[in-house]
């Protein structure tokens, strides 16, 4: 099979948002095909129509474009493409490879039950299967599948793996309401659409030798399968909400950044030497399947939160005053002024873990009121350092070079001539101006602010102290 002709699908159901397993999913198959210059296609399996919705469609579409995880044909709904599933199970059951059933859910639980007391598997015991009955409002129609024989499936990460056709069972293909089931309809679609690789979940192991053997019975091509390992929570159980966030889109709205997200997802099975921090080119050019591990991944938070800050750090500035305004916005700030914002975020950035904590850190920067830490006031706004603060009140005005280096020396001098450490008048302004012990270096603080806020702000400080705290 030549790299040109490679396709790839990913095909969520808009049941929920898009889960981080998902994204993974639809990150490796994004990676394999743009290697391979092939065609990514996206494909939302909405069939079932009680659970799917057009909120989970937007979220999942929302998620995939934040992620930059660009789809090449669709998204093609699934729930559109029900006639095409319809003409091929009758195409079936037309060649005596499929047939109707009229068991009911009661009698299947009871032959359910009987097997497992008999130390048997619970499969279908083909009742109905030589019974040659028609259509009826009741009707399921099954799959016959081959009850001698082996199916093996040469899985692209996990190697070959063989199944028993007598272990196998007499699935159903349609519902009664005429819908068809999962394994049935991702058959049609991706042979429809020419689906080369599905490259999918490890969950979805047991359902490949029931596809691939209806593959063979619809006459298409069987694709190559690669089945990636699952995500674990700390604890080794499968990842869920008690583990933390699950949907991407929780992620954005916790303050990271999608190349974090990428860069975290695409370590997690994968691995590419000892390199940690990857490019999305460098993702393309590195990625390939034989490099997925076997086994299952552990998700850490506290990775995905290294990564997120490395990317903070070296986010180009433009992009990251993108990203950040909304987070400030939000809090109700006055976002207008653009050069001040990324004056702002560039102050913050080497501290920041996420945008919330840069948003949260840096409020003091558009709140025109101090909101004061009382640890920090009791120990810096007092009649002590009234003075240090009057005296840079004074002063900033007059200052010619007003820029970091010329703020150093300003501060230094001052301290010299009042006979006191830079220090505590540093420590002094800084509660003044943020509220906080703890920021951004004061000499950046005070350029960002400007003259004219720093002055405001050192002057609610010193009626603070008058006012006694």
């Amino acid at each position: 099979m030549t790299n040109d002709k490679v396709r790839t699908r990913f095909a969520p159901s808009p049941t929920g948002f898009l889960h981080i397993g998902g994204a993974r999913t639809a990150l490796f198959n994004w990676l394999y095909t743009r290697r391979c210059g092939g065609t990514f296609v996206l494909r939302i399996e909405d069939t079932d129509q009680a659970r799917s919705t057009d909120e989970s469609t937007r979220a999942i579409l929302d998620a995939m474009t934040w992620l930059g995880l660009n789809w090449d044909e669709g998204p093609y709904f699934q729930a559109e493409r029900v006639g095409i599933h319809r003409e091929m199970v009758q195409k079936l059951i037309d060649e005596g490879k499929a047939y109707y059933c009229t068991c009911s859910p009661g009698a299947l639980e009871a032959k359910r039950k009987k097997a497992l007391a008999e130390g048997r598997k619970p499969k279908y015991d083909g009742t109905c299967r030589d019974r040659g009955l028609i259509r009826s409002p009741e009707s399921v129609v099954r799959f016959r599948c081959p009850d001698v024989g082996v199916t093996v499936m040469r899985d692209l990460i996990k190697g070959a793996i063989s199944f028993s056709n007598e272990e196998l069972d007499d699935l159903i293909i349609e519902r009664a309401d005429g819908y068809p089931t999962y394994n049935f309809a991702v058959v049609v679609d991706d042979a429809q659409m020419g689906i080369t690789h599905v490259i999918r979940g490890d969950d979805h192991v047991n359902n490949t030798p029931k596809q691939m053997l209806i593959y063979e019975a619809l006459g298409c091509e069987v694709p190559l399968f690669g089945h990636v390992p699952m995500i674990l929570g700390s604890d080794k159980a499968r990842l869920s909400k008690r583990h933390g966030a699950t949907s991407v889109m929780a992620y954005q709205e916790m303050g990271y950044l999608p190349e974090a997200l990428v860069n975290y997802l695409v370590r997690l099975g994968w691995s590419h030497g000892d390199q940690e921090i990857f490019t999305m080119e460098e993702l393309i050019r590195a990625f390939s399947l034989e490099a997925v591990g076997k086994s299952a991944a552990v998700f850490n938070p506290e990775k995905l939160l290294w990564l997120n800050q490395h990317y903070i750090t070296t986010y180009p500035a433009e992009k990251l005053v993108e990203v950040a305004t909304p987070f400030w916005e939000r809090k109700g700030f006055d976002v207008s002024d653009g050069g001040f914002v990324a004056q702002a975020a560039a102050n913050l950035r080497t501290r920041s873990k996420t945008l919330v904590e840069m948003a949260d850190s840096g409020s003091f920067f558009f709140r025109e009121e101090v909101d004061y830490d009382p640890e920090a006031a009791a120990k810096f706004l007092t009649p002590e350092y009234a003075g240090h603060l009057e005296a840079v009140a004074e002063r900033i005005p007059d200052i010619v070079d007003y820029t970091k280096d010329g703020l150093e020396i300003f501060l230094r001098a001052l301290a010299e001539e009042r006979g006191t450490k830079l220090k505590w008048i540093a420590q002094a302004l800084r509660v003044a101006l943020t509220g906080k012990t703890v920021s951004p270096g004061i000499d950046e603080v005070m350029v960002t602010l400007g003259k004219e806020r720093v002055i405001r702000k050192i002057r609610r400080a010193i009626d603070q102290i008058k006012a006694g705290g």
